[in-house]
């Protein structure tokens, strides 16, 4: 048997993906059968500090203990039922078992022990010792259509208008979710769209059946909810990205829900005075040129890799050296890959995790701008200012790589030293500003490894900061070289001045 070393696991479980749809719901209560312990861990610790998530009040482990490993795991069930019962968590709110990982191991199944304690009880095999967490959410979606809504819908019901839109997808754990679902609701509400059902972010078990009164859908996400759209049996779209994705996603949800055309085009008309400015005032500014020359690659959910390519490569110009989408495409690089790829060559900026900022740090790329993307990391997405769908979308992200070009191009700003004498403060180590010019004017003989080691140091820059860096690394080797009081710059010079990370 082979075995494969995965690095840097980059998604969880179908477990938690599970959990994190089930656990929107306000009337509901989760028991996951899991070991003691590492369950409070994850389900209170983790998910708050790490992901910056809602605490999960919903969410309660059986603490399965040895004893439980080897006769079953019904009684550490019972018992777990029975403190929620006492303690009055259950009252109001229905009864949900999970698998986890450890009670699937020995075959965990309570469908039969639920069905008798508890008629509206279920027990979701989540599946995680062989399915991601997309899959998981889209199961678990599908699931509570199945079981919490379907049922209560008459056959061959009707939407109960023609305007009215649910947004199938955000959940916990959904990277910026808050952001860019405000932005879709804008969006829906610009083109005479009315808001039906928001599932499972702002909903809730009982309100499930009315998923079916809507006439559309739009998915937030590619990597899941597609499932429970196409059981809805209605039309549906993808949430937009870029300004050409998005102004095609409004004409035609215009169409969809009856909206005049004319009422589209000047939605449209008036988010390009207003919401859109910055992306143009950006983009003909005296920094429209650099878009050409900067490289990126992406890290993130699928939707955000197709998203982030067709604006920033398709419509801004940017040079898309590589992507990998969660979940991963065959051809696509792993994170052992991705790491690689990193210290070898990092581009001028990369969106993605925790794990390419490590790989970035490993590989000392400073010139590299990272720009958070996707889970994991330690870092905060739940306020509304932040989207990366839509025409706002567009906007934040065209701000925050003009701001990051500005930072290139000041990091390289050259910067003469002068000898300052000062109290408390020792001489600082440079000739004075007339000496330095004309050093700097003086041309200096370089032999061909030095050449060849610039030459090749200036290759791993970002196109932009080339030509400053360049300026930078020669004469930190010319200077070097005087102060040896060589007529050469050689190999030696430039090593020194590339290892002081001039």
């Amino acid at each position: 048997m082979s075995l494969t070393l995965i690095r840097d696991i980059s998604d969880s479980s179908s477990y938690w993906g599970a959990s994190w749809v089930f656990g929107c719901f306000p009337d509901i209560h989760i028991v996951c059968d899991a070991p003691i312990g590492c369950y409070n861990l994850l389900g209170m610790a983790i998910t708050d500090y790490t992901d910056a998530l809602p605490h999960m009040e919903n969410l309660t482990p059986t603490s399965i203990r040895e004893e439980d490993v080897i006769n079953g795991t019904t009684k550490a069930l019972q018992r777990t039922i029975d403190d929620l019962r006492s303690l009055g968590t259950l009252e109001g709110k229905r009864l949900l078992v999970i698998s986890t990982a450890e009670s699937e191991m020995i075959s965990a199944d309570h469908t039969q022990f639920l069905a008798q304690l508890d008629p509206e009880a279920r027990f979701f095999w989540s599946q995680s010792l062989d399915q991601d967490e997309w899959q998981g959410r889209e199961r678990a979606l599908l699931f509570a259509w199945e079981e919490y809504g379907k049922p209560f819908v008459p056959a061959n019901a009707a939407p109960k208008a023609a305007n009215l839109v649910n947004i199938i997808g955000p959940s916990l754990g959904c990277f910026n979710a808050p952001a860019d679902l405000h932005e879709v609701k804008r969006l829906i509400a610009g083109v005479g769209g009315e808001l039906n059902l928001v599932y499972p972010y702002e909903a809730s078990l009982a309100a499930t059946p009315k998923l079916a009164d809507a006439a559309v859908n739009v998915v937030l996400y590619r990597e899941f909810g597609a499932g429970l759209a196409e059981a809805l049996g209605h039309p549906y779209l993808f949430a937009p990205f870029g300004v050409f994705g998005t102004t095609e996603f409004l004409r035609e949800l215009g169409k969809l829900l009856g909206t005049p055309s004319d009422q589209v085009e000047a939605f449209i008309a008036a988010e390009k005075r207003t919401t859109l400015q910055a992306v143009w005032d950006l983009w003909r500014g005296p920094q429209s040129d650099w878009f050409a020359t900067v490289d990126c690659a992406i890290v993130a959910g699928r939707s955000y890799v197709e998203g982030l390519t067709q604006f920033l490569g398709n419509e801004l110009g940017m040079k898309i050296t590589w992507s990998s989408g969660r979940p991963r495409r065959e051809e696509e690089p792993d994170n052992s890959e991705i790491r690689r790829r990193l210290h070898a060559k990092a581009p001028a900026f990369i969106f993605g995790s925790i794990n390419e900022k490590i790989y970035l740090a490993e590989a000392n790329a400073r010139m590299t701008h990272f720009i958070p993307a996707t889970f994991p990391g330690p870092v905060v997405r739940r306020t509304t200012g932040t989207p990366f769908m839509g025409y706002a979308g567009a906007a934040n992200i065209m701000q925050e790589l003009v701001n990051r070009f500005y930072d290139i191009v000041f990091n390289f700003l050259p910067v003469e030293q002068v000898k300052v004498e000062g109290a408390g403060r020792g001489p600082q180590a440079g000739p004075p500003p007339a000496a330095a010019s004309a050093a700097s004017a003086e041309t200096m003989a370089w032999s061909k490894e030095a050449t060849e080691r610039l030459d090749a140091a200036l290759e791993q820059v970002p196109f932009l900061a080339r030509i400053s860096a360049s300026r930078t690394l020669r004469l930190a080797a010319e200077e070097a070289a005087r102060a040896r009081g060589l007529s050469e710059v050689n190999l030696a010079m430039v090593e020194a001045a590339i290892a002081r990370g001039v």
